[in-house]
């Protein structure tokens, strides 16, 4: 049991994040706001609804948790970096949420067809409600769980690493085709992400961390000799 711990318990961190950002997204989608700032923007009411696009929206319950299981068996340091850019970009989301209520007007007041596609997304309605939505968190986590994959072994797959492109961006158009989202939302995550690709994987402030724990360590081992 020991060992086992050990070998996993780089996942604990996460995995406890995880549960506080479900307590507090739970709260902001419970609580009661009076005012909500309505993000919008004009192309929004040019893009027709599509049910289609529920399919690949549900998936995303699959594609980022299981590119984050992967790597958090197979690399840590591909873990981290992933950790670090999920995690980074699901607090900023959650601060701009509880300071900045926002929500939109786009669903459709009648679904436009009846069929198991547009039950599942009146189902999808009844469950999330139109506020807390920028920047989007499919759209943000969908970006990082394809650069983590890209930028792991399995990225040396062309056939995986198209997959997930497909699904990244099947996801990322699904927000707006569902009427979940607003573009803005959508281009916000996008920023967000751009921002922490540079931070993350351009500068590598894993390589950073690593250093600034390496020279805590040196400092306190030369201090205690000191002593």
């Amino acid at each position: 049991m020991k060992n086992i711990y050990e070998k996993y318990k780089h996942i604990l961190p996460f995995a406890l994040y995880f549960l506080v950002y479900m307590v507090w997204f739970s709260w902001l989608e419970q609580r009661h706001i009076w005012k909500y700032q309505i993000i919008h923007m004009a192309v929004d009411d040019h893009i027709p609804f599509n049910e289609i696009f529920i399919i690949p929206y549900f998936l995303w319950f699959v594609y980022v948790p299981a590119v984050v299981l992967y790597l958090a068996l197979k690399n840590k340091d591909d873990y981290y970096r992933t950790a670090i850019f999920l995690c980074t970009g699901m607090t900023v989301f959650l601060l701009v949420s509880t300071f900045f209520p926002n929500g939109h007007r786009l669903r459709p007041a009648v679904m436009p067809r009846d069929n198991i596609l547009t039950q599942m997304v009146a189902s999808l309605y009844r469950t999330d409600t139109p506020t807390n939505l920028w920047p989007s968190i499919h759209v943000y986590n969908s970006l990082g769980a394809h650069i983590a994959l890209s930028h792991s072994q399995l990225g040396k797959k062309k056939w995986l690493r198209f997959g997930s492109a497909t699904l990244c961006v099947s996801i990322i158009l699904a927000t707006v085709f569902l009427k979940q989202h607003s573009v803005f939302d959508m281009l916000t995550a996008f920023v967000m992400a751009a921002a922490m690709y540079g931070v993350v994987y351009h500068y590598d402030v894993l390589v950073y961390l690593k250093q600034h724990r390496t020279a805590r360590r040196a400092a306190k081992a030369a201090h205690n000799e000191i002593k």
